[in-house]
């Protein structure tokens, strides 16, 4: 998983080497270990990196909170698995060749799946999720 250098996702770069690091640790990178995730970090000052997240960010907000008004907490978090699913699903990325960011998966699946934990097949939206 590529993360900025942002606070929300690592210790500042200080707190980041030493001997209570390893354990001690920001509990982003905590939870990533203990999931088997890689957490890196983008490389600071270099741009065609850094701005993905807040890319991502904006596009969420935009999708969300600035098109819609959402009367509940609960409505907010069906309209997010809504939009979530079909940014996922659906929706086709010039980055990608204009495949989902599933076929994308997918294809990556197919290619090498010691990658991964699980068959990505397993989680396409139906009646059981």
């Amino acid at each position: 998983m590529l993360k900025d250098n942002g606070v929300a996702f690592a210790n500042l770069p200080k707190y980041r080497n030493g001997p209570t690091a390893r354990w001690m640790g920001h509990i982003f990178y905590r939870i990533c270990r203990e999931h088997g995730i890689e957490h890196r970090l983008t490389k600071p000052g270099h741009p065609w990196t850094n701005g993905k997240a807040e890319r991502m960010n904006r596009t969420v907000r935009d999708a969300m909170i600035k098109a819609f008004h959402d009367p509940s907490l609960n409505s907010l978090k069906a309209h997010l698995l809504v939009f979530v699913q079909t940014y996922n699903f659906a929706k086709h990325h010039k980055a990608i060749r204009g495949r989902t960011h599933f076929q994308a998966v997918r294809d990556a699946w197919a290619r090498n799946p010691s990658l991964f934990k699980i068959n990505p097949r397993r989680l396409i939206p139906g009646p059981n999720t």
